[in-house]
């Protein structure tokens, strides 16, 4: 019943105003007219579905910037890929890449063909790529999990480093480990100690998991 009497108010009250006539006072009686229920509605719901779609414009433009940026990075690395890498979408997901690296010659990885995964976060290039091996390697700097201990994907990230460089890091690691910042200590230990027995085991792994 209340919202028959809201409608009539409302209808009524365009209608006096349009023709600046005083209708309204006789067409609907003043006991029931309830203007503070009515002033109570329209706040309540206006400003949440302008602060909701403000939002979304917003989320929007964030996730349309990060896929402009890696969009160009996959333009870049298709017709200019760095030395011994490549990478692309995994399908039609822009954030999800997989990228490959050949061990270079005369490492102990040489012959092998690895097999890494890229995320990009939805913030990038403001937050550094996640990049881990799928493929199983015997190096200090690369953990069981295929995490990678480099700098530049940490604390020395920067928006104007590219998957591109980033590659060119990680394959630079094959032939440079870092055995004074390891993921795996006792691969270290071998590395800075025996690096005949290490670059053995390398080889048997790149063989074993590689090939």
């Amino acid at each position: 019943m209340s919202s028959e009497t809201t409608t009539t108010v409302s209808a009524s009250s365009s209608q006096a105003t349009a023709n600046g006539s005083s209708s309204t006072a006789q067409s609907t009686p003043p006991s029931t007219t309830n203007s503070s229920s009515i002033t109570a509605t329209v706040p309540a719901t206006v400003p949440s579905k302008g602060t909701a779609s403000a939002a979304t414009r917003i989320g929007r433009a964030s996730m349309s910037n990060s896929a402009k940026r890696i969009q160009k990075e996959l333009a870049e690395i298709s017709l200019d890929p760095p030395c011994n890498c490549s990478a692309g979408p995994k399908g039609d997901n822009l954030y999800e890449w997989v990228s490959t690296i050949m061990g270079p010659a005369g490492s102990p990885y040489a012959g092998g063909v690895f097999f890494l995964d890229i995320h990009f976060p939805q913030d990038y290039p403001f937050k550094p790529p996640k990049v881990t091996y799928r493929t199983r390697i015997y190096h200090c700097n690369i953990n069981s999990k295929g995490e990678i201990c480099l700098d530049i994907l940490k604390d020395n990230w920067s928006p104007a480093l590219t998957i591109s460089k980033v590659l060119l890091s990680i394959c630079s690691l094959l032939t440079d480990a870092n055995p004074h910042d390891p993921l795996v200590g006792s691969i270290a230990q071998q590395y800075l100690h025996d690096r005949e027995e290490h670059d053995r085991v390398a080889r048997e792994w790149t063989k074993r998991y590689a090939c």
